[in-house]
């Protein structure tokens, strides 16, 4: 006889009994009217219904979105590259030098902007701290006249020039021999490596922080957390920046002679792509991925002036292209390893606006949730967003 006087109900009582005090069966189909397999799952329909939620449609959108933009944004940038306004010197008499420089001007389409200089070793100096991409210079005594270019800036573009400066003295019954003063490295093929170098920078860096964010919670869970993230990227971003270095360097021998500022530079460029991608997951949760593809990858990529430059890309994807990472970086590394360090400081500057703007954002957007979460009140942040709700 029990001490408390009660029976304990039939063993057939116990199910409902369950049932009613809250608990449930995993995946069972049998609270949605979906007859329960013998394995205890809900069946196909069952499966179907708990799969195609409205979050998982909007998710697949999404990918679906981010991937026509993706074709879009290359197609548009690559499928008809057209040069506009190619900086170029014009060297030649006085009496001439005007003349040429406003013929170059006046082409149909504006494909040179073309200014005069004093003479050849200004023009070499302009080209080789990357003030232009070209130089004409006129033989006022025979018919052959010279264009400087230096391919290691760009390969199609010293082509294009070329292309236009031959198409031109044609008209003139003049012949134009072209010199290039800075060729890329024999390993470095068509000039490329510095591109593909920052891609795999870029490409790790935001890469890694989406891997954190979907193992730890997209949303970290408070600041220490956001700040141990943080520093476990800039590690990375070190080591990172370290292997490329090695890669291109004394593996390759593509880019070779400045190892520590190529290691440097690699690790700005994967901590400005890491922290910017940690600060949209903390804004947006996952959404935030897709958004650090689409700035990276989508947009950054194709106007970053690896296959084409700025000067032969269409104005939209030259506007934006050096104001993201992949374009930023991708000149920083060039005219270190090629052009003594020349017009590096813009794009070392935007790399760091974006890892200190990452920085920011994040800790401030998880000190902002901290306190809105309020005070007195614990809040129990969800596993896989990491949003937090209080109780």
């Amino acid at each position: 006889m029990s001490s408390a006087g009660t029976t304990p109900p039939p063993p057939d009582e116990t199910p409902s009994t369950a049932q009613d005090s809250g608990s449930t069966t995993p995946d069972s189909g049998a609270s949605r009217g979906v007859p329960a397999l013998p394995d205890g799952s809900g069946g196909f329909a069952a499966e179907l219904r708990d799969a195609i939620s409205f979050r998982a449609f909007l998710l697949v959108v999404g990918g679906l979105l981010i991937q026509l933009a993706f074709i879009v944004s290359y197609l548009g940038a690559f499928h008809s590259p057209t040069p506009h306004r190619i900086p170029a010197a014009v060297v030649a008499p006085a009496q001439v030098a005007g003349k040429v420089a406003a013929q170059l001007n006046g082409l149909p389409g504006e494909p040179v902007k073309a200014v005069v200089v004093a003479d050849e070793a200004e023009a070499r100096r302009q080209i080789m701290n990357r003030t232009v991409d070209a130089a004409i210079l006129i033989n006022p005594a025979g018919k052959t006249d010279s264009l400087l270019v230096a391919s290691a800036g760009g390969p199609s573009v010293s082509q294009t020039a070329a292309q236009i400066a031959q198409s031109v003295e044609k008209t003139q019954h003049r012949q134009v021999t072209v010199t290039d003063i800075k060729a890329p490295n024999k390993e470095d093929g068509r000039g490329l490596s510095s591109f593909y170098l920052v891609i795999g920078w870029v490409v790790g860096g935001y890469l890694t922080a989406s891997i954190l964010g979907v193992a730890g919670g997209a949303r970290p869970v408070n600041r220490h957390r956001t700040a141990i993230r943080l520093g476990t990227l800039a590690l990375f971003s070190v080591v990172s920046g370290l292997g490329g270095a090695i890669i291109v360097d004394p593996v390759f021998s593509a880019l070779t002679g400045h190892f520590v500022a190529l290691w440097a530079i690699g690790a700005l460029v994967v901590f400005a792509a890491a922290a910017v991608t940690t600060a949209l997951q903390t804004l947006f949760g996952i959404i935030g991925i897709g958004l650090s593809i689409l700035l990276f990858v989508v947009m950054g990529n194709p106007s970053a002036g690896g296959v084409y430059p700025a000067s032969l890309l269409p104005r939209f994807w030259s506007a934006i292209g050096q104001s993201l990472p992949p374009g930023a970086g991708t000149t920083a590394v060039r005219n270190t390893v090629y052009f003594g360090g020349s017009a590096t400081a813009g794009p070392l500057w935007v790399l760091a606006a974006y890892a200190v703007a990452g920085v920011v954002v994040a800790m401030a957007t998880v000190v902002v949730r901290d306190r809105r979460a309020g005070a007195g009140t614990d809040g129990v942040a969800d596993p896989v967003t990491g949003a937090v709700t209080t109780g």
